[in-house]
Formats: structure tokens, sequence, C-alpha cells
């Protein structure tokens, strides 16, 4: 039970209370807490209230002064415990630029709703990936839920917002696609095929014809590829970490997947491996004797940005439909739908775990395919 005081200051009577808190499990002894500052009897009643009902759910006053970022502190040196060091740096650079400027310095247990839907309004007008960002903050913020430490989680029913550019028109949505048509993917590869060297090009024709990942292609050894069945087995990926670079096996299992190659790109492979060991760059080994497909000239692994750079050259100068390099897996897969494959057999040459990754892509086909849907739809009807 609280018991009540006024007592003066320079800035007139105020109110306190005190609050028996229970045994401190450290000296075994009974522990008292006052709280002092409140302008009426009414606010130190309401305040010594929500005390007794943190105390009567287990809540430790010891946590009232831990901020988010002592709490993502805690909740990330166990984490990173269960994930790559991919994962980690990935992690830790969406907190870094996005979420601890925001709440770090906050004590946990004063974040609110309304605070947390506008970082999330505020996050969101700067980048696309906001939801994403919900989510990492989201995990500090449940861990904080379980260990006791706050009662609610203040970000779970917050809401992503729609921003005005996301509703374009169906003429915005063909200006923003993040993926090529058959026209256009055959302009690219003459292209780089005429004015890139054997390397890049055979870098860019593999991730168009199998829609590998960057990391799976820049990953692979000689090792994975049959040349005689023409067949490529992926496993592993190439992730760079504080100068160092480091092979990482596949994230789920159905990334770690074999898969066939037509016989132009098992003829290029070999071109490749022929031009590569003449100029001796398979000789060389500097990750555990592994022979790689593609390198530099020192025989080191491609550089992660090296294909973005690569892509983002022959698009300026030639004013082709902008993409990302993963702009070129959705493309493999868009083009395999025209061709027939069906959503199972695109999920597992992609590698996708949830097949609603693979329908997100199907969504998105390209005109060509609508057209033939309806083209299909006429035949049956008139036959």
């Amino acid at each position: 039970m609280a018991s009540f005081q006024k007592y003066t200051t320079k800035q007139g009577q105020m109110w306190l209370f005190k609050l028996d808190t229970g045994i401190n499990p450290e000296t075994g002894k009974r522990q008292t807490t006052t709280r002092r500052g409140f302008r009426t009897k009414k606010e130190a009643l309401q305040a010594a209230s929500r005390v007794e009902q943190e105390l009567a759910n287990g809540l430790s006053l010891s946590n009232n002064n831990l901020t988010y970022k002592d709490v993502f502190d805690q909740w990330f040196s166990n984490h990173s415990k269960t994930i790559k060091t991919s994962t980690q740096k990935s992690i830790e650079s969406k907190f870094s630029k996005h979420i601890i400027p925001r709440f770090g310095k906050l004590k946990i247990k004063e974040i609110n709703k309304t605070y947390c839907q506008q970082m999330i309004n505020e996050i969101a007008q700067l980048i696309t990936s906001v939801n994403d960002i919900k989510i990492q903050a989201n995990q500090v913020f449940k861990y904080a839920v379980k260990m006791d430490i706050i009662t609610k989680n203040p970000l779970e029913h917050v809401s992503i917002p729609r921003l005005q550019k996301e509703l374009y028109s169906e003429e915005n949505e063909a200006a923003e696609r993040n993926y090529w048509n058959k026209d256009d993917m055959k302009q690219f590869l003459a292209i780089t095929k005429q004015e890139l060297a054997l390397r890049d090009y055979v870098l860019f024709h593999l991730l168009i014809y199998t829609g590998a990942r960057k990391g799976e292609i820049l990953a692979l050894t000689w090792d994975d590829i049959d040349l005689e069945t023409g067949s490529i087995r992926f496993t592993k990926t190439l992730f760079h970490n504080k100068g160092e670079f480091i092979f990482q096996t596949s994230k789920t299992k159905e990334s770690r997947r074999l898969i066939s190659l037509s016989t132009q790109t098992t003829s290029l492979l070999k071109k490749w491996r022929i031009r590569q060991s003449e100029t001796n760059l398979a000789i060389v080994n500097h990750l555990e004797d592994r022979k790689m497909v593609f390198t530099r000239d020192d025989g080191s692994p491609l550089r992660l940005a090296y294909p973005n750079e690569k892509l983002e050259i022959v698009i300026k100068k030639h004013q082709l439909h902008r993409i990302t390099i993963h702009g070129l897996r959705h493309t493999h897969a868009s083009l395999l739908f025209e061709a027939g494959a069906s959503i199972k057999e695109v999920q597992e040459r992609l590698g996708h775990s949830d097949i609603k990754m693979t329908m997100n892509i199907y969504t998105h086909v390209t005109d060509t395919l609508k057209e033939q849907t309806a083209q299909k739809f006429q035949r049956y009807i008139e036959l």
C-alpha cells in the first residue's frame, strides 16, 4: 500500500508517494521506492496505481531506466549467436541507420504507439523497405515483453503507410518494372558479348539463364558445375565482411538446389574454363584452395558490388530499361512463366522457400504473358 505526502518546493506544493516494493533478491531485505514531482494528489495516486500494477504483473522496477538501446544490446547479444555473420551485419546496419537514432535514447517503458507510428511514417518517406525496419524494431519490443521489461508492445498495431508514389498508374508501373522482357534481355546480352570481357559476359549470362542470386553465382567453384550432364548445384553464397571473403551455406534447404543448364550455357562455361586456365587465373588459390568460377586477375573473389557497377554502366551507356541485379533474377522467372513453366517449377529453380515469393513474381508477369493468356482463352472458346 502506498503512502502519500505533500511537500514544499520553490515551484509550490507538490506530492510524493512511497511504496513497499517487496524483498530485494540481492540483499534479502524489504525495499521501498519513492516518486516525487506530482502536482496533485490525484496524479500521485494514478502513478502509484501504475507502479503497483507493474509489480503485480511481475515487472521489476530496476528496469524503469532501461533505454531502447539497452534492451537492443541485450536482445542482439543473444540473437546474434543464432544467425550468420551476413545477417548480423545486415541487422546492425538497419538498427544503426534507422532505428537506434529514433528510439535508442528513449526509456523503453515511455515509448508509446503514437510515437512509434510517427517514426514509421518518417522512415517510410525515406526508404521503400520500411516494413523490414518495422519487423526488426519490433523484435526488440517483443523481447522486452518476453523479459517482463514492458507489458505491451507499442509497435504491434502500427500500420505501414501507403505513399502516394505507390499508387501509380499503369504507365508508371511499366516504367518501374524491375525486370526485362525477352527483347530487352537479348539486347543486353548482345551488348555485353560485344563490349565486355568474356568473364563478365559469362557472369551476366549465368545470372539471367539460372535466375540465381548474385552471392550464389560469385561463390561458385568449378566442382559445383557438371559440364558433362549440364547441371549446376547451388549450396553456398559469398559474403564480404571486414575485408574478408566468407563462404556461407545457403540459408534454407530450398536454396540448396540442383538445376539444369541449357546447352548454350554449358558451352559458354566450357569456353570460359579453357580461357581461365590459359590465363592461369584458376591456379591462384586464395580461399581454401577453391578454384572459383569468377575471380579477379589475382585469383581472389570478385567484389559483391562488381556486377551492380557493370550493369549500371551498360544500362546508362545504351539507355536500356533500368533494373537492378535482383531484376535479372526476376527476369529469369518472368521468362520462365512466358515459356510455360509452372509456379512450382519456377519456385524450385529459384530456390524460394515460400511459394508466396514466386506468386509475387507471377502477379507481375510481362505483357507478353498476359496476351498469351487471352489468346489461350480465345483458342479454347473457338474449339
